[in-house]
């Protein structure tokens, strides 16, 4: 049996605090979603100005990468490639990038999804506070 590493609530404080100074520091708007392996939501935070429908954006983007344990960046490419299809994938709805998983010993244990502004921003904000974790 195998020992699995999991986000506590600390770690959920800190992500959301270096992902809260990423955005804050580029003036940019946005919700920023923490969830576990399971999508399931553990934090958020939704910015002062940030869209409303953010706070639904943000947590579908890391539940999307937590479950496939990859960048939900990865989704978005099959599909604009032309697998259209793809959007039929069961349980999945956040095929944007800016959901990004965090990963520890080579295993996922959660994941960040930012929404607000670009995608590559959201995406940036999503790694500046995984990397508080030191991973």
């Amino acid at each position: 049996m195998k020992t699995k590493s999991f986000l506590e609530a600390a770690d959920v404080k800190a992500i959301l605090a270096a992902a809260e100074a990423e955005a804050v520091a580029n003036k940019w708007a946005v919700t920023i979603a923490v969830v576990d392996d399971g999508g399931h939501l553990l934090g958020l935070l939704r910015l002062d100005g940030a869209a409303a429908v953010s706070s639904h954006i943000a947590p579908a983007k890391a539940h999307t990468a937590a479950l496939g344990r990859r960048e939900s960046r990865v989704y978005e490419e099959i599909i604009n490639g032309g697998r259209v299809s793809f959007l039929s994938a069961p349980g999945i709805e956040g095929m944007l990038e800016g959901g990004v998983p965090v990963v520890k010993d080579g295993q996922c244990i959660g994941a960040v999804g930012v929404s607000g502004v670009k995608s590559t921003e959201d995406a940036q904000v999503a790694r500046a506070g995984i990397a508080a974790l030191g991973l």
